[in-house]
């Protein structure tokens, strides 16, 4: 059976509250959009580089959520599947991690990932994560993949028409004003911004639900407006098990 297109695309939460409980819930959110009773889930965690601390760091967060099919997906140094295509397409839920996204559009594309995660999309696997893992599907966004500065990145995958905005908190994140900026200027076209622990469902290419792993957050949808911008909050559904 082919499932509708479905992209959850989060911020994880960069700095947890006191008593923060909710530490890889997004996972399990993903999990659920896929609704099959054991889902096969692999991490692709190429915007770090492959990085073992972190793969080893999913698997224990992804068990705490219930029965699943876990694996990941390296490309550094070689893909450590024989038949990456024929992996993904197998999936319920691909989950991208956070890093470097330019990184990541580069690897991918080297490897073909840009070709294959469009058919996976398309036949209705879930493809989900957290920053990079949410920059990546969209047209363009706002990365410190280049230095501190903040810049546009101006070639996402763009299978969501849409520009992203990450970790765009009220108090004091330099993320927040630098994707108004560029959206104001031009640069980037109208999109979708999302606070820590806040994530964007979209089904095929429209906003289905906005959801969060903390109390009172919002998504963000920005478009320019005479010269500037203006912006439209969208209070995110708190969703945990």
């Amino acid at each position: 059976m082919i499932r509708d297109p479905q992209i959850l695309a989060c911020s994880g939460v960069l700095n947890p509250p006191d008593g923060f409980r909710q530490v890889g819930v997004q996972i399990w959110q993903a999990m659920q959009l896929a609704s099959v009773r054991r889902p096969r889930v692999c991490l692709i965690a190429t915007a770090v580089g492959d990085s073992r601390e972190h793969i080893d760091g999913w698997y224990g967060r992804a068990r705490l959520f219930g029965d699943a099919e876990l694996s990941h997906l390296q490309l550094f140094t070689q893909p450590n599947v024989t038949d990456v295509r024929a992996h993904l397409l197998a999936q319920d839920v691909i989950f991208v991690s956070g890093g470097s996204v330019v990184n990541l559009l580069a690897v991918w594309r080297a490897h073909r990932l840009d070709a294959i995660m469009r058919e996976c999309w398309e036949k209705g696997v879930v493809l989900a994560g957290q920053s990079a893992g949410s920059l990546c599907w969209h047209q363009d966004g706002v990365t410190d993949s280049f230095g501190d500065d903040l810049d546009a990145t101006e070639d996402g995958l763009g299978f969501l028409p849409f520009s992203n905005g990450v970790h765009d908190d009220l108090d004091d994140q330099p993320r927040r004003s630098r994707f108004r900026e560029l959206i104001g200027e031009g640069t980037l076209p109208a999109g979708y911004a999302t606070e820590d622990g806040v994530g964007l469902h979209y089904v095929g290419t429209r906003l289905h639900d906005v959801v969060g792993i903390l109390p009172n957050r919002n998504a963000w949808f920005v478009e320019a407006h005479d010269g500037n911008y203006r912006e439209q909050a969208i209070p995110a559904r708190f969703w945990a098990p």
